[in-house]
């Protein structure tokens, strides 16, 4: 009956196509409500409910994870950090310029002045933290690759390396103190990610 009705619809004009869909539609409800079936689209030959997926499907290459890695990551980090330190660095080459030129009328020199001071803030800005998250990107790359695991332990020995090798130009006490200040940071970060697994184990062992 099927086949038949499609029949007709493709021989009647296209004015009355969609009043011939409605009536199809409508005709197969109550065989479906009896039976059991999932009424078919008038569109498609195919039963809706099998177009409905309870699980995202993926098509992956042999061997590879569902989560980014590092290497993957390393391109946002340091991307971002660009861009953020760029934004930074303009709004802080903003209000030193303002600063700086306040005892000056509004004029040609004084937005160039201005100008000038957030370009260049802006550029500093960006190198630094791009610098920066492009050692730790490498160091967090090169240990992962050592390691053969992903954990927190990665991400806080990269911070440590990073700032040990930023401040190696200091001396001993500047590594000492970038070490130190990549321990913390990165401490905390580890932290914040694993706070909620933390308040769950606490909570599972107090009761």
């Amino acid at each position: 009956m099927k086949t038949a009705v499609r029949i007709i619809i493709t021989c009647m004009p296209n004015h009355l196509c969609p009043f011939m869909l409605i009536f199809t539609k409508c005709s197969f409800l109550p065989f479906a409500a009896v039976t059991g079936m999932s009424p078919l689209s008038p569109y498609l030959n195919v039963d809706p409910k099998y177009l409905i997926q309870d699980t995202d499907e993926f098509i992956l290459p042999t061997g590879a994870n569902k989560t980014r890695g590092r290497f993957e990551l390393a391109f946002f980090t340091i991307g971002g950090c660009c861009m953020t330190g760029a934004a930074f660095g303009a709004l802080n080459g903003l209000r030193l310029g303002l600063k700086e030129t306040q005892s000056m009328a509004w004029s040609k020199p004084r937005n160039v002045q201005i100008l000038n001071m957030v370009t260049r803030q802006g550029a500093l800005w960006a190198n630094t933290l791009g610098s920066l998250a492009l050692l730790y990107s490498a160091f967090g790359v090169i240990i992962e690759k050592a390691r053969g695991a992903e954990d927190d332990l990665n991400t806080v020995a990269a911070g440590t390396m990073t700032g040990m090798l930023y401040k190696s130009t200091g001396g001993v006490r500047g590594i000492a103190r970038g070490g130190i200040a990549g321990l913390l940071l990165t401490g905390l970060y580890a932290l914040y990610n694993n706070w909620e697994h933390m308040k769950g184990s606490v909570a599972r062992q107090s009761l």
